[in-house]
């Protein structure tokens, strides 16, 4: 039942590609050594859609799968992170998993492992107790962890070693081996605000625009918002504005890729002039037609527009 994926890549991008049954959740099970990834491994399912439940007792795991497959709003992609962490309740993971499979019912076991030197090393780093070594030493606790998932592991559809694996690289193969779908790679948010109103606090990107000529000094534009177009026109009329694109906008182009290859999940890009209505509205809508030109999943958020006094937005 277990799979190379290092060399099996044929089977794994044929099981990557495989259309699960809409009626029939897709069901993974994580577990493993203890710190050997499995919190990020999670973390990065989230990130391609899945619903992660995370040290839920195994024998409960058919019920919740049950339960979401009759909800109103059902849940097809489910995780479920099982390890010793559960103590005793552990010890029905096999168990469940035979009357799965007794029962037909499909799941996909990770196993996360590591060797014992990086274990140790990464708990010394957190200064965490190992779980099963709270009184003794962790090399101890390793020994006992191993001897009690050794049935567990040899049910694994993927063995996943992190040893020598970096944060990127392991997000890259769990999206190669489970992602929902093509292209869902990074939502990008463009985001207008004002600095009077504070800066986001979720921005991966800062651009401060009040060097560009402001309308609200121009009587018949101070009420309207950047996405006006005779308000634009009058911001797009200057050369400072033009040469101002000219430079940003293939620094977008250049660096949304790279945003994209790190493996970001979601890029805020935020906009700012002194009140949040004219000239970062402008260059948020700009930068947003440019990306959605470009095809990127992108959408546009004006967060400080209506607070100023605003009488007609475009």
């Amino acid at each position: 039942m277990e799979k190379n994926f290092e060399t099996d890549t044929k089977t794994l991008n044929a099981e990557t590609n495989e259309k699960k049954s809409s009626d029939t959740p897709r069901i993974i099970i994580v577990t493993g050594m203890s710190g050997s990834g499995k919190t990020q491994v999670c973390r990065f399912l989230e990130d391609l859609g899945y619903f992660c439940v995370d040290n839920l007792p195994p024998i409960l795991i058919p019920k919740f799968v049950e339960l979401c497959a009759h909800a109103v709003n059902s849940v097809s992609h489910l995780v479920f992170v099982v390890d010793t962490r559960s103590r005793e309740f552990f010890d029905t993971l096999l168990q469940v998993l035979e009357d799965m499979d007794k029962n037909d019912r499909d799941y996909e076991l990770i196993f996360m492992d590591a060797s014992d030197d990086t274990i140790i090393r990464r708990y010394k780093e957190t200064r965490r107790s190992h779980p099963m070594a709270l009184s003794s030493r962790i090399s101890d606790g390793i020994a006992k962890e191993r001897a009690r998932l050794e049935s567990v592991r040899g049910k694994a559809t993927y063995i996943i070693d992190t040893s020598n694996l970096t944060k990127s690289v392991l997000r890259e193969k769990i999206k190669r081996l489970f992602g929902i779908h093509e292209g869902a790679e990074m939502n990008i948010s463009v985001l207008s605000f004002g600095f009077k109103y504070g800066m986001p606090l979720d921005a991966d990107m800062v651009l401060d625009v009040r060097f560009l000529p402001n309308p609200f000094y121009i009587e018949t534009l101070r009420r309207k918002s950047g996405a006006v177009a005779e308000v634009a026109a009058y911001i797009m009329e200057k050369s400072v504005t033009q040469e101002f694109l000219k430079r940003l906008d293939p620094l977008i182009e250049f660096l949304t890729p790279q945003y994209v290859s790190e493996g970001k999940s979601q890029l805020v890009i935020a906009v700012g002039c002194t009140g949040g209505m004219h000239r970062s509205v402008f260059v948020a809508k700009h930068l947003y037609e440019l990306l959605k030109n470009k095809g990127y999943a992108v959408n546009l958020e004006h967060r400080d527009l209506m607070k100023n006094d605003v009488q007609e937005v475009g």
